[in-house]
């Protein structure tokens, strides 16, 4: 049996309840917390998420980007590319992963989150 800080299923509940509708998709998988949100509101919900007393993801371990293009044997159709930051709550030993799509697949560019971590 693995034991977790918090629930990863709470976890999940929680941010969907402060984010809303900002949110495109989140999932639990091994453990670990997933949101998708659309481009546009991502610098916000970056925020949101540093600031929300229930949440405090107050460093931002790790950003990377991934290539959609051979995922699912390439059957997958969606956009391609794709931003996913970790971040981490000291304060509350939580952990989650958030993750934009580029809007356009030429020009595979999103928001940068150096002025929020």
């Amino acid at each position: 049996m693995t034991l977790y800080a918090i629930d990863p299923q709470a976890l999940a509940d929680k941010i969907t309840a402060i984010l809303g509708d900002k949110i495109n998709n989140i999932q639990v998988a091994l453990g670990e917390v997933t949101v998708e949100v659309p481009h546009q509101s991502y610098l916000e919900v970056a925020t949101i998420l540093r600031d929300h007393p229930e949440c405090q993801f107050e460093q931002l371990m790790d950003v990377c980007g991934l290539d959609f293009s051979t995922y699912q044997d390439g059957s997958y159709e969606g956009p391609r590319f794709a931003a996913v930051s970790h971040l981490l709550s000291v304060s509350l030993n939580q952990r989650v992963r958030l993750k934009v799509f580029a809007p356009d697949d030429s020009l595979p560019v999103v928001a940068s989150l150096t002025s929020i971590w």
